[in-house]
């Protein structure tokens, strides 16, 4: 009488599979991100499936920071793409006001660079405004050297405080 069964190398191809397989369950969905470039050597992950017209589609929409070049509040064409950008997220979604704040590194006078921030955020505001959003949507204020994302002495990481940051201002339902 033959024993039919089954063979050890394939009983043992089974089990490896059986077990094998069990540890693939299925994942959660992980939330989407993408990274935000907040400046020069500097990335945050930020959802990408935040409700529209909130802080954070607004976040995720568009950039929120405007960079300048070293002593100047002039607005380059990447400033102007940026603004293009706040300025048609900013007339879908009328509710929000916005805080425009101006930044400097710290090269210079407290004085100078508290200007430089001024001139900075009313450049800005001017572009805003220019494009159609309201001005008195707009709160502006300079803040100088003051807040600085970097402390550094290297000119590449000292770009990062010559920014304005638009700030929303107020709750979606106001």
């Amino acid at each position: 009488m033959t024993r039919m069964g089954t063979p050890p190398r394939l009983a043992g191809l089974a089990l490896l599979v059986a077990f094998g397989l069990g540890g693939c369950a299925v994942q959660p969905e992980k939330p989407k991100v993408k990274a935000d470039a907040g400046g020069p050597d500097r990335s945050i992950a930020v959802l990408t499936d935040a409700a529209p017209g909130s802080r954070s589609d607004f976040a995720v929409s568009v950039s929120p920071r405007t960079f300048f070049r070293e002593n100047s509040a002039d607005l380059d064409n990447v400033a102007k793409e940026t603004l293009d950008k706040q300025a048609a997220w900013l007339s879908r979604h009328p509710q929000w006001r916005v805080r425009i704040q101006g930044f400097a590194d710290d090269s210079g006078t407290k004085e100078a660079n508290l200007a430089l921030s001024e001139r900075r955020a009313e450049a800005v505001r001017g572009f805003l405004a220019s494009v159609g959003v309201a001005p008195e949507r707009m709160d502006v204020r300079g803040y100088g050297r003051e807040r600085l994302v970097r402390d550094c002495p290297e000119l590449y990481c000292k770009s990062q405080n010559r920014r304005v940051v638009t700030e929303l201002e107020g709750s979606p339902g106001a």
